[in-house]
């Protein structure tokens, strides 16, 4: 398989550093340098790619998809920051036929805890006892927050769980309402991913926590994805890959 890579940070090059391992080929390197808002994904820089993987970010990560459509190509897309505009991407997806795959958090690991956390959320609608929050601790250079995974464990916690509403993001400056699910962040050090959720009572607490040891985890499911996406076309998420396995 033929990989073009769209960002070359540290996700970028550990992407490359275990595609090579596993016998893939990258193809392609693109960077701000010779791809500045989309301008170098062209056809022809893409003509003996097979599939495009993104760990750009948020700023140009539209551009970038724009652009990897209008080449014919499919593509795995690791940046978050942009889902605000997943309708718009979902037409344009449509239109040019092609596949986009996008995930918060391409660690099969975390994926298998957004299971345990959807089947866990379920028990604690039997009881109003549990208020529940979402922490999330990343390296000081990660530049949203919070990150794209933790606000998709809120979302499943929205979804599933009765007293919650609406998710609380920024500096709160008030007393929080009982139907806000509060979500902070930290900004330290070389911290790979922490996501912690707190169910907590007078009683007692219970935490699910999922620790990314390094960037292992998210390269290999990335690569995962971008085999499961080849030839296909329409959008999918981590969900479909683990679903299908």
């Amino acid at each position: 398989m033929n990989i073009a890579l769209i960002g070359y940070g540290k996700m970028g090059k550990e992407v490359e550093r275990i595609a090579i391992e596993r016998g893939m080929i990258v193809k392609k390197v693109f960077t701000s340098s010779n791809n500045i808002e989309g301008l170098g994904l062209t056809k022809q820089a893409l003509k003996d790619v097979d599939i495009c993987i993104d760990f750009s970010n948020p700023r140009v990560v539209i551009d970038n998809i724009e652009a990897v459509a209008e080449a014919g190509k499919n593509i795995v897309v690791g940046t978050t920051g942009w889902y605000d505009k997943l309708k718009e991407v979902e037409r344009l997806i449509k239109a040019k036929k092609i596949g986009l795959l996008y995930s918060p958090n391409f660690s099969l690991g975390m994926n298998i805890f957004c299971q345990i956390l959807t089947s866990a959320v379920r028990y604690f609608n039997k009881s109003d006892l549990y208020d529940v929050a979402i922490h999330e601790m990343h390296h000081r250079g990660k530049a949203d927050s919070p990150s794209g995974t933790a606000l998709a464990l809120g979302q499943i916690i929205l979804q599933h769980l009765h007293s919650k509403k609406e998710m609380l993001h920024e500096t709160a400056h008030k007393q929080r309402k009982p139907e806000e699910l509060h979500v902070t962040s930290t900004r330290v050090g070389y911290v790979a991913g922490i996501h912690r959720i707190l169910f907590d009572s007078e009683a007692d607490s219970i935490e699910l926590t999922h620790t990314a040891k390094n960037r292992n985890g998210f390269a290999l499911g990335a690569l995962i994805a971008a085999g499961w996406l080849r030839g296909k076309k329409g959008m999918f998420t981590m969900k479909d890959v683990l679903m299908s396995s």
